[in-house]
């Protein structure tokens, strides 16, 4: 592994954990009132076409950290929707 991909990995690993509170905190408190349904909707999709770039493009640390980004954004968007 070189430098760039460790990189990769770092800033992939830093950027999804980021998520890791926010969904926590949606789920027990159902509580996403502070959250813009328009904005969240745009960011999930864009997590998702990050996620099929990391795919086509053979980036694996782009892959992965927007596959698991994606689950986390899911989840915080499904419950903006259910509970308004």
């Amino acid at each position: 592994m070189d430098t760039t991909q460790i990189i990769g990995y770092l800033a992939a690993f830093g950027t999804t954990i980021s998520f890791l509170p926010q969904a926590i905190k949606t789920i027990q408190t159902k509580d996403t009132s502070g959250i813009s349904l328009l904005m969240y909707s745009f960011f999930t999709l864009g997590t998702l076409l990050w996620l099929m770039y990391g795919i086509m493009s053979g980036s694996l640390p782009v892959a992965v950290a927007n596959a698991i980004t994606l689950v986390f954004a899911s989840i915080i968007l499904v419950y903006k929707i259910r509970y308004k």
